[in-house]
This record gives C-alpha cells, structure tokens and sequence, in this order.
C-alpha cells in the first residue's frame, strides 16, 4: 500500500534522508523511532508530497506522489502532533465541514457512528474543540479517517503527551484501523506504543534507516536495547537478540 524505493533528500548539506527503502502493506502498522533529526518528519513531508525529494519514488495504493499528488492524498489522512481544527466548532461541526471538503456525501449518522467507533464519550459531542484535551481531539482526527475509509494512516508523534488511559484507548483504534485494512506508518519516541502496535519498527539515524525490526517476536526490553545501540552506541546485552531482526535490504545492513 505505502511503496518507497531508494528515496534521498538534502537541505543544503544536511543530509535529512539517505536512500530510504520501505513497505508497508495493508492492514499492517509500522513505526519509525529515533532522535530529532533522525529523518522521521523528512520522511512523512515527502509521503505528503509538502516536500519533493532529491531522488526515489514513493507509491501510495500504487499512485506515484509526485506525478498524481491530489490523486495520492485522497488516499490518505495525516493526523499530525497537535491536531489543528476549528476551534469554535463541536466535534460533529467539524466533521462535517472536513467531509465537505473533500466533496464527500455524509450523513450525520455516519458521523455519529464514527465518534463512537473512536470512542469519544457522547456529552462531549456538542462541546467546541477548544475545550478538548488532545487525547479527544485525536479521536475526532481518527473519526474523520474513519468516514473517509482511508487506506493509508500516517501518524505523527500521535501519543506525546497523552496519558497512560489515552494510550490505551489510541492503540486500540489504530488497531481497529489496522484489521479493516489500512497500511499505518507512525513517527513516535514512544517505545512501549510501537511495541504495542507495530508489525515492523524503524530505528533511523542521521537519516539513514539503521535497521528494521520484526515485532513479533521482540520484547520490549530487547527494543529499548536495539534502540540505544544505535542512538547511542550502547553495547547489546545478548548477541543473538540480532536473530529478532526482520529481513533487512542489504543497502540496510
């Protein structure tokens, strides 16, 4: 579903990504960890096409994003850190105003369903956004990719700070969105969240991603280790926890 081969992009003579090769399928989440200016905010500007890059080709449902952009993006929903809407609307104004946008037939039954798919307590319906936490205006964020039906998800730095009950009940509507179908790829620092979710997990730095780890069989604990050794340059506890690795491109070894 996301397609990226062999993508590059330069500022000047800051390097921000070095020959990124990635796929993510339908139905699957992956996620990328590492440090400002690992590459992470580079990587989904040039998804959205907000950037061009310097070299490679990203495909979303096999449209090419740089030749067919508009095509592209009906494809996707971005939910970025801070969830900007329209402050003095309510939660059902809101999405109503973004479904016209798009030019998309939807009723308020469909609204409402999708707020309780994600769900944001009904009392907080009619209430203006400025009065929602973050946690809420994800969930209206996360409505509107409902009623879209987007086939691809990107997320950005979708749990900085929420609280321990906002993250649980996020990773459960990612993981709905997941099992009907969308290919996720979510930018976090939050460990104990991409381990929770993802299929696979990125760890990137200075640009380049280091490594790609399967998920499956990886514990937490072996996840914060992969992830200071490449950060940082700690050493591995265990040598074989290199066995936990996905198969990697070679470029990326």
């Amino acid at each position: 579903m996301i397609e990226i081969s062999h993508l590059s992009k330069s500022f000047g003579d800051n390097h921000a990504l070095n020959d990124l090769c990635l796929s993510i399928p339908a139905g699957q989440v992956t996620c990328l960890l590492g440090a400002n200016g690992a590459g992470k905010s580079t990587t989904l500007n040039l998804l959205l096409n907000f950037i061009t890059p310097d070299s490679g080709r990203i495909t979303i449902d096999n449209i090419d994003v740089q030749m067919e952009p508009e095509k592209s993006k009906r494809k996707l929903v971005y939910l970025p850190e801070q969830v900007n809407l329209f402050e003095e609307f309510n939660a059902i104004e809101n999405l109503q105003y973004l479904a016209s946008l798009t030019k998309q037939a939807t009723s308020n039954e469909q609204i409402e369903d999708a707020l309780i798919q994600t769900g944001l307590q009904k009392s907080a319906w009619l209430n203006p956004l400025s009065s929602y936490s973050k946690g809420m205006r994800q969930k209206v964020g996360i409505a509107f990719a409902i009623l879209r039906r987007a086939k691809v998800l990107l997320l950005d730095e979708p749990t900085s700070g929420l609280d321990p009950s906002a993250t649980r009940e996020f990773i459960k509507i990612i993981e709905l969105l997941a099992q009907r179908g969308a290919a996720i790829l979510m930018v976090t620092h939050d460990l104990y969240c991409a381990h929770t979710l993802a299929k696979h997990i990125g760890i990137m730095k200075q640009g380049t991603l280091c490594t790609l780890l399967d998920n499956d069989t990886l514990t937490l604990d072996e996840l914060d280790a992969h992830y200071h050794h490449i950060i940082s340059g700690e050493p591995l506890p265990q040598p074989n926890m290199l066995a936990n690795t996905a198969s990697l491109k070679p470029e990326l070894v």
